[in-house]
């Protein structure tokens, strides 16, 4: 019988911080004979789950574009039951998380669910450095007076412990997004709040294969699964994932309730993706460190900001928490916007392309985007992909060149 302690020295996890990979709750499988409670690695729980073992059955779970289904089960209409692909979708990220996983739509609709749970004047903390959709979302509500919001900076530990004694929902992104500042959500999450206040983390950037919340005392953990885990630019969909049965219900209910409801093709390219997740966020990883020590090197590079990299404000967080740091990289190119959009344009392997997380690299600059005007103008987020990474130098090379 493994220990935690053995799981995680098997997965070669930062001393600092103990994933075990096994689930806390017992979960119901589409297997009949693989009991994948037991599984004891994400690599093997990512192909293995969401299967229907039973003989005669296809090896890949399809696309189940139905509606509704022939009365005389639990399973009668789609929006309001789900489809096998939206619950074999569901099964590979509880089993990842440690938890239930709803999916959704698209990411924005699984925030919106959480967002949903809030009673008319609660207090909400949000980071400053956060994905806009999110931030754009929380202001409208608190100009309609659904609630009040604070802003805190991401690895304002403190302030975050403080604000746990009067927030109804405190929502992390860490890393957050695009300054990839780590938040130190152990800490955060052991601070005393009250019993309805909800911590959510966004955990798109690090993904479940390195960063668990819920592990680290987290309600909510979120996903965009149209990042890493579908992991080819081909889908929206978005993932919540939490413990507690009522919190699921609830989240369901609001899913139900406002259309929420993920597509069948995009579900079934979601668990198609997140076959291969653990091999891409691995190549891409490497990749990304690579490519951040030779960036923070270049003369044409101000700043450059990675977790992994020892210059990074909130490194000693992120090797205490984080499995892996990550794929992203943001850097501040020497001169105005318009030296870093002449770099966008450059770029020939590398595409000049919002979002991340898939097997290609993109790269934007992120100031020229509405609500991220905040940020330095000439500040560039790169998604590193799993290209040749001498390749993607030489192209980033390139394109840094002065003119």
């Amino acid at each position: 019988m493994h220990t935690d302690r053995d799981v995680a020295d098997a997965l070669g996890i930062h001393s600092g911080y103990c994933i075990a990979w096994r689930p806390r709750y017992r979960f119901v499988s589409m297997s009949t004979d693989l009991p994948l409670a037991e599984l004891s690695s994400a690599e093997s729980l990512l192909v293995a789950a969401g299967r229907d073992r039973r003989p005669g059955a296809p090896l890949n779970r399809p696309p189940v574009p139905a509606s509704n289904f022939v009365l005389g089960t639990e399973r009668a209409y789609a929006r309001d039951d789900g489809t096998p692909t939206w619950e074999a979708l569901e099964e590979i990220v509880g089993l990842l998380e440690g938890g239930h996983t709803v999916a959704f739509a698209s990411g924005m609709a699984g925030v919106a669910a959480v967002f949903d749970q809030l009673r008319a004047g609660s207090q909400i903390v949000l980071p400053d450095d956060c994905y806009q959709g999110v931030a754009g979302l929380a202001e409208s509500g608190r100009q309609k007076g659904f609630w009040s919001l604070r802003r805190l900076a991401v690895d304002d530990t403190e302030g975050w412990i403080r604000a746990c004694a009067d927030a109804d929902l405190l929502w992390l992104e860490s890393p957050s997004n695009p300054l990839l500042a780590v938040a130190d959500v152990r800490a955060i999450c052991s601070a005393a709040r009250k019993p309805t206040a909800l911590v959510a983390v966004d955990n798109t950037f690090a993904t479940s294969l390195n960063q668990r919340p819920l592990d680290l005392g987290a309600d909510v953990s979120f996903q965009s699964a149209t990042k890493f885990i579908g992991g080819h630019s081909d889908l929206l969909s978005g993932v919540v994932t939490v413990r507690r049965d009522d919190l699921r219900a609830a989240l369901r209910r609001s899913r139900e309730l406002n259309g929420a409801t993920p597509g069948a093709l995009e579900s079934y390219l979601a668990v198609r993706g997140a076959r291969t997740m653990a091999l891409r966020l691995e190549r891409a990883q490497a990749n990304a460190m690579v490519l951040a020590e030779r960036l923070q090197a270049h003369p044409r590079v101000a700043l450059t900001r990675y977790p992994g990299l020892s210059s990074h404000p909130t490194h000693p967080v992120a090797r205490a928490q984080l499995k892996g740091f990550g794929t992203i990289i943001s850097f501040d190119v020497r001169g105005d916007a318009a030296a870093a959009d002449a770099v966008c344009s450059r770029v020939r392997l590398i595409h000049h392309a919002t979002s991340l997380g898939a097997v290609e690299s993109t790269i934007e600059r992120r100031a020229g985007i509405p609500g991220q005007e905040h940020l330095p103008p000439s500040l560039l987020r790169l998604s590193v992909g799993i290209e040749n990474v001498e390749e993607l130098w030489a192209d980033l090379a390139s394109a840094l060149r002065d003119e």
